[in-house]
């Protein structure tokens, strides 16, 4: 009998892999173990066994693996089904999903580039032979490919020695620039055991009776051993004394003192402070009426204004959850967002709670899927953006989506284009989880749900302790500036209004939702606009770094002293963004503070954290802002919020522009006045009666709901009709046209549905390559699956042709 298993590889290839063992590992392995299997003429990859069996392969041989990874599985079975329901879906490979859904610690390939460490104190008498040779090898040359160790070594085998040299701190990855894993180590000081003996307090204060900060250091020591249970470490213990580390390092030299150290998590929270919460009327029938609707559905949305406190719901229904001894997974839109709430839970949840997102290292991220993995008391709640979906969850008894319209829990690039908010739905479906989405302006396509039935629908109307919504106020900037009422970008009105707000000590929030100072740099006198060489886009102007920059590729320019057409020095700016309408407010407003929020100054891990952190505590005065702004922040201080121009986000060529645009507009207006003072908003605008715009003033979420899905319907699009984007990219015009005009013919004489394109979008280049669009629109009354399947067979048809092989198509289901 011969013995078989089936295994993902991390790449972008469709089918699982099948690779031949011994007996003696078939009867070891286990499905989401991890094993090292050779792919292609030279290559070795990480791969995931999905399966064990005794088939054959009929199209080629079976190779035999490298070895064996794990001891015990890493990747849950369940985890491996929702991959597989991504893969279709979605419809990308089951690699890519891997790929995308394992910490990058777990994946080791041949193409990851092995550094030298040149910190590193080797002995070489410690290192073993093969050891050696690898440490030779990189005398001479500082970075290897997996594949050239296999070359220097002479055998395939060659991970233990990699992960082995890792450990020792003699080589790291390049990609990541640190060595594997390792528990991060503290270090933690006691008293030697000489001086715990009878008289031993006398001879160590005789000891140091000349050396003051030290005597001082020890009795520190005693006092914070007397008070406190847990173990004192030496960064404590500086800290206490305000001494530097070199007077315990003089004590532990003296014999007095030593240190040893402990392996703790990167990421550990303070023990739960507040116990209880107490919930209003309204919160509370609220509270019941999603328990009682569990008890029928599976999926409840929550409707609540905003401020309305769906936290504290929210909460609620997690203490109730956890009483079942099962893990939580709290969705959020994006990272921003994470950091009040991160506090609020902690508050509550102590060290049950654990995060999980791109900004945390590969180190951090691995702690956290091996909690979540072994169902540990410390990852019972897990908060996390998109990427958590991704988790061994073992318990999974609840899923929390907050602000579930959001888009940002869509993934564009790259592969797989998932939607987390849809596929924590399927998770929730696996586990037999109950579902609470929660919005003040849900996506039209769960109200949808809700009203037909899908979905159970709660209501909470009133804010908490039932105050006011904030006040809309329209300036009409066409008006303002006939009469010469605008001082840069802001009507007298605004101004007026900004200035009132900080004489009461008040906060402001300022929005605009473009980032850089100005999208367009326009010469005067010819009218020439620099472009990206790369992309048929206008470079943005950024003026803090004085360059000009693609926001599509990342190209930039220094700023331009002439004209690059006709050399004339008349160069102006056009339009605005968060660094002008910055600029202008430390004009108008000198001595206040003023800081700005965007993709720009959020780039660092922590950047985030300081910038809420500041603003809370009353340090920044003004906040200027892209959409981050709008995502759920608690700010009590503010009663006044500026929406810049609310045109930007009217006039789109997007179906979704209106409804994105009203929830945008009431998202943001919802981070005035949440305590007891009505707040009050200011909208400019140069259209005041636009549909949106009065929709938004008088919070009509039923009227906008109900003229976007009249105008869905007849324009067939979602959730009347599902959508899927192909979107073909090549170098060479000419042949992108003749491709594209293929794959719609064909498209449209095989599926017999509405097939729209190939559209040349607004932005037509990127990066040196021409984009074309189709877009396919599936009615409900057409199978999805089986659509799909024809989809995937006529790009497999276009894919064969020769002439059309190197133009890329991607494929992007529900992309809205």
């Amino acid at each position: 009998m011969m013995y078989f298993v089936e295994v993902i590889v991390p790449l972008a290839l469709d089918p699982t892999f099948t690779y031949q063992v011994s007996e003696a590992e078939f009867n070891y392995l286990q499905p989401g173990m991890r094993v090292v299997v050779p792919f292609g003429k030279s290559k070795v990859y990480t791969a995931v066994i999905t399966e064990k069996h005794h088939r054959v392969p009929q199209l080629y041989e079976a190779k035999e693996i490298h070895e064996i990874i794990d001891v015990v599985p890493v990747i849950t079975q369940q985890q491996i089904a929702l991959w597989q329901w991504i893969a279709d879906y979605y419809m990308c490979t089951l690699g890519e999903v891997y790929k995308s859904a394992v910490p990058s610690r777990l994946l080791l390939e041949s193409e990851t580039l092995i550094q030298f460490n040149s910190k590193a104190v080797v002995r070489t008498e410690d290192l073993t032979d093969t050891e050696y040779l690898v440490y030779e090898a990189m005398q001479t040359q500082a970075v290897l490919k997996v594949d050239e160790i296999i070359a220097v070594l002479n055998r395939k085998k060659v991970f233990p020695v990699i992960h082995s040299l890792l450990e020792k701190g003699i080589i790291s990855l390049q990609e990541e620039m640190v060595e594997k894993y390792k528990p991060k180590q503290v270090r933690y000081v006691r008293i030697t055991e000489e001086y715990l003996r009878d008289e031993g307090l006398e001879k160590m204060m005789q000891l140091v009776s000349r050396a003051a900060k030290q005597r001082e250091l020890l009795l520190k020591f005693f006092q914070l051993q007397a008070t406190q249970k847990t173990p004192i470490s030496t960064k404590q213990l500086a800290e206490e004394t305000e001494s530097s580390q070199a007077v315990i390092n003089a004590l532990v030299e003296k014999g007095v003192l030593e240190t040893y150290y402990q392996n703790e998590d990167r990421v550990v929270f303070n023990e739960a402070s507040r116990n209880n919460i107490s919930l209003t009327a309204d919160q509370n029938s609220v509270l019941q009426e999603i328990k009682q609707l569990f008890t029928q559905k599976d999926i409840v949305l929550l409707h609540g204004v905003t401020a309305s406190g769906k936290t504290e719901i929210y909460i609620k229904l997690i203490e109730q959850f956890l009483t079942q001894e099962g893990q939580i997974l709290f969705l959020l839109p994006e990272i921003g967002i994470s950091t009040q709430l991160v506090a609020r839970l902690t508050d509550y949840f102590g060290n049950q709670v654990a995060v999980y997102h791109s900004k945390y290292s590969h180190n951090e991220r691995l702690e956290v899927w091996h909690h979540v993995l072994n169902n540990s008391e410390s990852a019972k709640i897990i908060i996390g953006t998109r990427l958590s979906v991704f988790l061994p969850f073992q318990n999974l008894k609840l899923v929390v989506v907050d602000e579930e319209h959001e888009s940002n829990y869509k993934q564009h690039d790259p592969s797989p284009r998932y939607n987390a908010r849809d596929s924590a739905v399927v998770l929730a479906m696996q586990n037999k989880a109950k579902v609470i989405m929660g919005s003040a302006t849900p996506s039209l396509e769960s109200y949808y749900n809700a009203t037909q039935g899908k979905y159970g629908l709660v209501k909470l109307t009133r804010r908490y302790s039932n105050v006011q919504l904030p006040e809309i106020v329209l300036i009409d900037l066409k008006e303002k500036y006939k009469r010469k009422q605008m001082t840069g970008h802001f009507s007298d009105t605004l101004i007026e209004a900004v200035s009132n707000a900080l004489t009461l000590k008040e906060q402001v929030i300022i929005f605009q939702n473009r980032r850089g100072f100005s999208p367009v740099v326009e010469c005067m006198t010819c009218g020439a606009v620099p472009e990206c060489p790369h992309c048929d886009v206008s470079l943005t102007y950024h003026k803090y770094r004085n360059e000009l920059r693609c926001h599509y590729c990342g190209y930039t320019l220094p700023m331009p002293k002439q004209c690059f057409r006709c050399h004339s020095v008349d160069l102006n700016t056009k339009g605005f963004g968060t660094e002008q309408v910055e600029e202008e407010l430390k004009t108008i407003f000198p001595d206040k503070n003023i800081a700005r929020m965007d993709q720009d100054t959020t780039r660092g891990k922590y950047s985030y954290e300081k910038l809420i952190e500041a603003f809370e505590n009353k340090k920044i005065d003004i906040l200027v802002g892209t959409q981050m702004l709008s995502k759920g922040f608690d700010f009590d201080n503010v009663n006044l919020v500026g929406i810049m121009n609310a045109d930007n986000s009217l006039y789109h060529p997007d179906f979704r522009a209106h409804e994105r645009a009203y929830q945008m507009m009431t998202q943001i207006a919802g981070r005035a006045g949440r305590q007891e003072k009505k707040g009050k908003v200011y909208i400019q605008t140069f259209n005041p009666y636009h549909n949106i715009i009065q929709q938004v003033t008088n919070y009509d979420y039923a009227g906008m709901y109900k003229e976007q899905m009249y105008e869905r319907h007849n324009f067939k699009y979602p959730p009347f009709y599902r959508l899927i984007r192909l979107t073909m990219r090549h170098r060479d015009f000419d042949k992108l046209r003749e491709a594209s005009f293929w794959m719609y013919n064909n498209l449209r004489e095989q599926l017999k549905i509405p097939v729209l394109g190939p559209e040349e979008p607004a932005i037509n280049r990127i990066r040196n390559q021409y984009i074309r669009v189709i877009l396919i629109k599936i009615p409900q009354n057409k199978p999805l699956n089986l659509t799909k399947k024809d989809i995937k067979r006529i790009l497999k048809s276009f894919e064969s042709i020769g002439a059309y092989r190197s133009v890329k198509v991607t494929a992007n289901v529900d992309f809205y």
